[in-house]
């Protein structure tokens, strides 16, 4: 198996009023956005959630084929979710994906893990040197590790995953912009605003030439 997917489903927002993984985004549900975005390109999808009340509730709505890990220490961080979905993956470079990212681009992670052969991770960064820790690949071993010796020294954060990782490739925005233009496949849903401005994203612009076409058949 050489590519695997770890999506960490941590607590919802408590702006949210229920699970924000199933909140309905066009007739989809937040967690299957993300879902769907990756599994052309993996052997195997693992949902990292805290509790087996969630994971019953996400096997009703996703894919049979998602495999699911109720081992995540909510009091350890994003670092012990990754730890975890490292743990199980079966793949030699793993994607780590939020939840609520639902427009995540298919060419950004092929690329992604098109250059992370021969990488402990390939990561993406701004030019002010913004790190996507949770839109980026990792080799799952090297990953694990990493995260076992920082959960160790009671890290909880990813970024001490990071520091312990020998031969990181940061890939510039500007490179993915060429392929994501609005950088689109890092929006998070964090809030209902965000909710509402997703909707819009997800809407399709009209363009001049479709007006034209509207009026010609009115």
């Amino acid at each position: 198996m050489e590519r695997s997917a770890v999506i960490l489903a941590v607590s919802s927002s408590t702006k949210f009023i229920g699970d924000k993984g199933l909140l309905d985004l066009q007739g989809k549900l937040l967690i299957n956005h993300v879902i769907d975005a990756i599994k052309c390109l993996v052997d195997e999808i693992i949902v990292v959630t805290s509790s087996q009340e969630r994971a019953a509730f996400y096997k009703k709505v996703v894919s049979s084929e998602v495999k699911f890990i109720i081992n995540y220490d909510e009091s350890e961080g994003l670092l012990a979710g990754a730890s975890a979905g490292f743990e199980a993956a079966q793949g030699e470079y793993s994607a780590l994906l939020p939840f609520d990212s639902p427009f995540v681009s298919q060419d950004v992670m092929n690329l992604l893990f098109e250059c992370s052969i021969g990488k402990a991770a390939v990561i993406p960064r701004s030019t002010d040197m913004e790190c996507q820790l949770l839109h980026a690949v990792y080799h799952t071993k090297q990953a694990l590790h990493a995260a076992k010796e920082a959960l160790k020294e009671n890290e909880v954060d990813l970024q001490a995953m990071i520091k312990k990782l020998h031969g990181v490739r940061y890939m510039s925005m500007m490179v993915i912009e060429q392929i994501d233009p609005d950088l689109k496949t890092f929006f998070t849903i964090k809030s209902t605003f965000d909710m509402k401005k997703a909707e819009v994203m997800k809407t399709p612009r009209k363009t001049f030439k479709t007006k034209e076409v509207t009026k010609r058949k009115r």
